[in-house]
């Protein structure tokens, strides 16, 4: 929950002053789909962020725990991943960064430009032999701060990350999403749209803000977690991932609420919940939207089952020819490489409108021939609920569907050798309104 925003403290930063707040997570974070963490302070276009580097610990779903080291909202509790930063195109963005870590660290954010950091160009450090330490200027060790600053130019959908030692921060959980947004209705928009309700600035990248998903990409070895928390160094060259998550869980916590209590440190779920698009309603029905960002060091085929979705940006900028041509395209599997994003709008419809006047041309076996699985309704058909054998435990509420969507690595979707975990979650399909899903 929302607290308010507090005016904890002034710093002084290099020879700026700079006022500290507290900023958090929406006043009533949505139950499913993106939970933005909005600035405080500046005013409407010149959002605050404070972010606090942390230590703490994970759930696995193989039961086990790890070390992780991430951004934490303004001075709160540690989480992971660090928050999402909702932002409008042309905004004054402000980040602080406090370092409560035993080395120097920082933030980078790929596809911003002209980064200020404590008011001047954001620059590389080097050790006195030459060597980069830093990819930017760094928050110094046990208590140092530094502020970033830069104009959020173009919509879309960005990573931000440590750029100090990348190979050991980034892996420990330094990053995070930043999503920017449109300013303005784009040229061509639907009559009465609002500009959230488009992915860039491009008329045709409209989506449904209700049906706004994040798809956040990361991997562990626990070996190198474990060498730090004890102090040791680890060679980067015995990297090998054990564990892969989807916006900092595995499956099956994955499919949990936002802000789930047992999982206070990884407060992001990633369950896709749409209704059934409407194509009798369109404009006034528009599609879904999934954010796909990976932090990882492979690239993650993400296999969401059921639909085919339209990739309309990768990195931030909309798939357009030189004079503004569509060039979107449809895809299945969306392959995210290392430090890649994709924005993806998809939507879900019965094309051949199965009912049990229209039924589905195969024999459903008997329920004594079937294996049940809890999230069954009795019915192939959305919206219908039939009567299940007695001991059969359902979580389906009111007919509606669920679809997997796993990263197709299959050797990923795993927690050290438990398998069917990891980057997994599901698509859940709500019948046509109105309906008694809760």
């Amino acid at each position: 929950m929302r607290r308010a925003a507090l005016l904890l403290a002034l710093t002084l930063v290099g020879a700026t002053m700079v006022t500290l707040t507290q900023p958090a997570i929406a006043v009533t974070p949505p139950r499913v789909g993106i939970a933005c963490t909005a600035g405080v302070g500046g005013g409407a276009t010149s959002p605050i962020f404070n972010l606090t580097t942390k230590t703490g610990y994970i759930n696995l779903p193989d039961g086990n725990t790890a070390f992780m080291w991430g951004y934490s909202s303004g001075f709160g509790a540690f989480q992971h991943p660090g928050p999402v930063l909702c932002v409008n195109a042309g905004d004054t963005v402000t980040v602080i960064l406090r370092n409560t870590l035993s080395e120097a660290a920082s933030i980078v954010f790929p596809g911003q430009t002209n980064v200020l950091a404590n008011g001047v160009p954001a620059q590389p450090e080097s050790a006195g032999s030459g060597a980069i330490t830093s990819l930017t200027s760094t928050a110094a060790a046990g208590g140092g701060t530094i502020t970033y600053s830069f104009v959020a130019a173009n919509p879309g959908t960005f990573v931000y990350e440590s750029g100090s030692n990348p190979e050991k921060q980034v892996r420990m959980g330094l990053f995070g999403a930043l999503i920017v947004r449109p300013s303005a209705v784009p040229s061509g928009g639907a009559a009465g749209s609002v500009a959230s309700e488009y992915a860039n600035n491009r008329a045709d990248s409209r989506f449904n803000p209700a049906e706004e998903f994040m798809v956040l990409l990361s991997e562990i070895d626990p070996y190198q977690h474990q060498a730090v928390e004890n102090g040791k160094t680890f060679n980067m060259n015995n990297y090998h991932p054990r564990y892969w998550l989807i916006n900092g869980r595995g499956y099956p916590d994955s499919i949990a609420d936002n802000g789930a209590s047992w999982l206070p440190a990884q407060p992001y779920g990633a369950l896709a919940q749409v209704g059934e698009f409407d194509r009798a309603a369109v404009p006034v029905d528009q599609p879904g939207m999934a954010r796909y960002l990976n932090v990882g060091t492979e690239d993650y085929p993400f296999h969401p089952h059921g639909n085919n979705g339209l990739v309309v940006a990768r990195d931030g900028h909309p798939l357009e020819g030189p004079t503004g041509e569509d060039l979107s395209f449809e895809k299945f599997a969306i392959n995210i490489g290392p430090g890649q994003t994709w924005d993806v709008i998809f939507k879900w419809y019965d094309a051949e409108n199965y009912s049990p006047s229209n039924p589905v041309p195969v024999t459903v076996p008997s329920l004594a021939d079937q294996s049940i699985g809890v999230f069954y309704s009795g019915s192939p058909y959305l919206g219908t609920k039939e009567a299940l054998p007695p001991g059969i435990q359902s979580v389906n509420q009111c007919g509606e569907y669920y679809i997997i969507s796993h990263n197709h690595a299959l050797f990923q979707i795993t927690s050290w050798g438990t398998n069917m975990t990891g980057p997994i979650t599901y698509m859940r399909i709500d019948p046509p309104k109105p309906n008694n899903c809760g």
